[in-house]
């Protein structure tokens, strides 16, 4: 992960902005429209790229949150998430666009945690509605670069998920690992390695269905993290 931090900031900036103008063009129905991020809506998935960018938990202030969800981080997020998707739209493209160029560099995943995030998340959102807006290859490559890292591992993607696989992008040169190999556009292999099971349809591959025999069913209500 030698990506320089120059670029993981400025590719989270652009798509926080691409996100907001997004939001801001959606209906009523489209905000109420089931994201692909388990048991949120396009709302839950806007106000959780948003609620970071106000707050910005240091290692204390997470550890004392930790501790009021019982240890669990999935439970504080979709929480902190839900109470912050309360808020007028206005305000939540609002605060997305005008903070949209925040540093985040949180505990062991550093920027290119927060970063992930945006391209995910963007698409999370953007896919159900039937909407091509998402990062280019390029913005995508860091942010794989981090899916197959050993700190991804704490929190983004089960280490069983991508072992004895070998993933090639088909849209720019990458590729990691070793074994039965799944092919497809990197946009896809992000989402899927990140357990979204809808872009196991543009994967290929001997290996594509492995990967989604490994993909495990959506978690329940409080679980919402990558993996």
């Amino acid at each position: 992960m030698g990506t320089d931090p120059e670029v993981v900031y400025r590719i989270a900036t652009e798509n926080r902005l691409l996100a907001a103008e997004v939001f801001a063009g959606l209906t009523p129905a489209q905000w109420r429209t089931p994201s692909l991020c388990a048991g949120w809506t396009v709302r839950e998935v806007a106000a959780h790229l948003c609620e970071p960018l106000e707050t910005q938990v240091g290692t204390l202030g997470l550890l004392v949150a930790l501790v009021r969800h019982r240890g669990s981080l999935d439970r504080m997020v979709d929480d902190t998430t839900r109470r912050a998707a309360a808020r007028p739209t206005g305000e939540v493209v609002a605060g997305l666009r005008e903070r949209a160029a925040t540093r985040l560099a949180p505990p062991v995943v550093g920027p290119l945690g927060p970063m992930t995030d945006t391209c995910v998340h963007l698409r999370d959102a953007a896919r159900p509605l039937g909407l091509d807006v998402g990062p280019p290859p390029a913005g995508w490559r860091p942010a794989l670069d981090f899916l197959v890292s050993r700190a991804a591992g704490r929190g983004f993607v089960p280490r069983h998920r991508i072992a004895g696989l070998r993933l090639a992008a088909t849209d720019q040169d990458w590729r990691h690992g070793d074994g039965a190999e799944v092919r497809g556009p990197s946009e896809a292999l992000a989402m899927a390695v990140s357990g979204r099971p809808a872009a196991l349809e543009d994967l290929t591959g001997p290996g594509a269905d492995v990967l989604r025999a490994r993909i495990a069913p959506a978690p329940p209500a409080g679980s919402r993290r990558h993996g």
